[in-house]
């Protein structure tokens, strides 16, 4: 036994050398790709019958330029992180989002005396609510990476209302992914698999709306029970020692007030911002927000103009902090009707919060030199998680290299060949589970194994829709452990929970969630479902 468990770093240098191994052991096979066309979209995807052997290239020296080979591949998401850290540690020197919580702590201490709220908990709702909210974004429009930017705000939240950073992890990064797990209409999951599977887009939405409904279910569930535990016994927490630095930083928002008067650099900001959501309501009167194959145009931005003007105006007159809370809050407006109105990915996200860090240290007050400082100590703080992901990169680099990814995925098939159509589905799920450690991309793997597994199911009497549904409950439950997942390994980072302690703590939920999906899969089988 281990006297101490080896650095996320080590685990992952491991596993890389592991893939290698099996570079050597495993046959280099590949299959024929062809370009198709998914919802006006160009996908390369695999050509029925054409996997073959290939030369092959074992890893050996690769595994120590796999690193740098992570960093070019994960390059987007390490950067979203860097600013990510950088700018919220501008926004946090302000002490506005501390000042914040312990507003909203002291709103829910008097709410909690009220009979009928202290009876459910107003905690209780808060995590409620927040999981739901979470889960409906991952549902909807696959939220994933966009959770990193909330972590950072959750993980405080939950610590200062008696939890701990794992309870946090579980209202944002979990619900996200418990809703992307049982999507309903996520373009990048359901729509692509659905596209290849030849299936009307998003039929079948009945039966998966009940299975996000029952996923979302149980894991609010568990997160407060959980949640309750801790907060009894918060030492049997195994974040205890750790969420020491949550604990301090909660300790010292006790002191902090949002007495601070606004300043002339706020007020200058309040009215040039206004001006530029002017310009820009006039620019995009309009905005379409797509939600799956549903489309629904609304007059967003001159809405939301109007309403920071007033909100603006109202926290302006009271504290520069209450100011800055609100260019938060309009901050994560802007994310949503982003994503879902004009296709915002990291590149325009990360420009978001970057932006909203350097008004948050102008209306602050902060010299440019103050703001320099506080944003390169977020961006040291984020290092360590930027080189995990980097490293868990190259064990994608190393199979890809290898080229034994394709022989996995035609073996896993192959071992389905005879089956029933019970042990088909579950063979199915679990298949995809274990690609989606090596292939984390939903949309790749999609392109990868639907066209192989959909014209299966019609040999074998399964609906293609039940082969579309073990797609996404494998594509979405194993995002909750794998090291491959850059989004998992930067909310690690961000609420600063080493990733064997997450695995230690959070396998069990994950076998629960695992054994759930698997019986929501089985009705596919046995029931006429409609759509199905």
């Amino acid at each position: 036994m281990l006297k101490k468990t080896p650095h996320t770093l080590v685990i992952i240098f491991s596993l890389i050398i592991f893939c290698a191994l099996l570079t050597w052991i495993v046959p280099a096979g590949a299959f024929l790709y062809e370009t198709v066309e998914v919802d006006g979209i160009s996908r390369e995807v695999v050509v029925d019958n054409s996997y073959h052997r290939v030369e092959r290239s074992p890893q050996s020296w690769q595994i120590f330029s796999s690193f740098l080979a992570g960093f070019e591949r994960q390059a987007a998401i390490i950067a979203f992180v860097l600013i990510i850290g950088g700018a919220f540690q501008i926004l946090n020197s302000s002490r506005a989002v501390d000042s914040g919580i312990y507003s909203f702590l002291q709103v829910t201490a008097r709410l909690d005396k009220q009979p009928l709220l202290g009876r459910v908990g107003v905690h209780n709702l808060v995590i409620i609510l927040v999981m739901l909210l979470f889960s409906a974004f991952g549902s909807i429009f696959g939220m994933s990476e966009e959770t990193l930017a909330f972590v950072i705000i959750i993980v405080p939240l939950a610590i200062s209302m008696g939890y701990d950073s794992l309870t946090g992890l579980m209202m944002v990064y979990v619900a996200a992914h418990v809703g992307f797990t049982g999507a309903t209409l996520n373009p990048f999951t359901i729509g692509i698999a659905q596209g290849l599977s030849g299936l009307p887009l998003f039929s079948g939405i009945g039966y998966r709306l009940f299975s996000w409904v029952i996923l979302t279910g149980v894991a609010i569930a568990i997160t407060l029970v959980y949640a309750a535990r801790v907060k009894r016994q918060p030492e049997r927490s195994p974040m205890y020692r750790a969420d020491a630095y949550w604990r301090k930083r909660e300790a010292e928002t006790e002191t902090a007030t949002l007495a601070k008067p606004a300043g002339r650099n706020a007020r200058l900001l309040f009215l040039l911002l206004t001006l530029l959501l002017g310009f820009l309501s006039f620019r995009y009167p309009l905005t379409t927000l797509t939600a799956g194959a549903g489309e629904v145009t609304l007059p967003l931005i001159p809405v939301i103009t109007l309403l920071f003007a007033v909100t603006s105006l109202i926290a302006i007159r009271k504290s520069a902090q209450l100011f800055i809370l609100n260019l938060l809050l309009f901050t994560i407006l802007f994310l949503v009707v982003g994503v879902m109105g004009y296709g915002w990915y990291l590149e325009e996200i990360s420009a978001l919060f970057l932006a909203m860090g350097l008004l948050a240290g102008i209306a602050n007050n902060m010299t440019a030199g103050a703001i320099t400082r506080e944003f390169i100590s977020g961006v040291k703080d984020m290092l360590t998680a930027a080189l995990v992901i980097a490293l868990a990169g190259g064990i994608i680099q190393i199979l890809t290299e290898g080229r034994i990814i394709d022989t996995i995925l035609y073996s896993l098939a192959g071992l389905m060949q005879d089956a029933g159509k019970v042990l088909t589905i579950g063979g199915m799920y679990v298949m995809q589970s274990i690609i989606n450690i090596f292939i984390p991309s939903g949309s790749a793997k999609a392109a990868l194994t639907i066209p192989i597994l959909a014209p299966f199911s019609d040999v074998i009497g399964l609906s293609r829709q039940a082969t579309v549904m073990a797609y996404q409950f494998g594509d979405g439950i194993t995002n909750m452990i794998t090291p491959t997942s850059p989004v998992l390994i930067g909310a690690l980072g961000i609420a600063r929970v080493p990733f064997d302690v997450w695995v230690k703590w959070f396998w069990k939920i994950l076998l629960l969630l695992f054994f759930l999906a698997f019986i929501l899969l089985l009705p596919t089988v046995f029931m006429e479902l409609e759509g199905f």
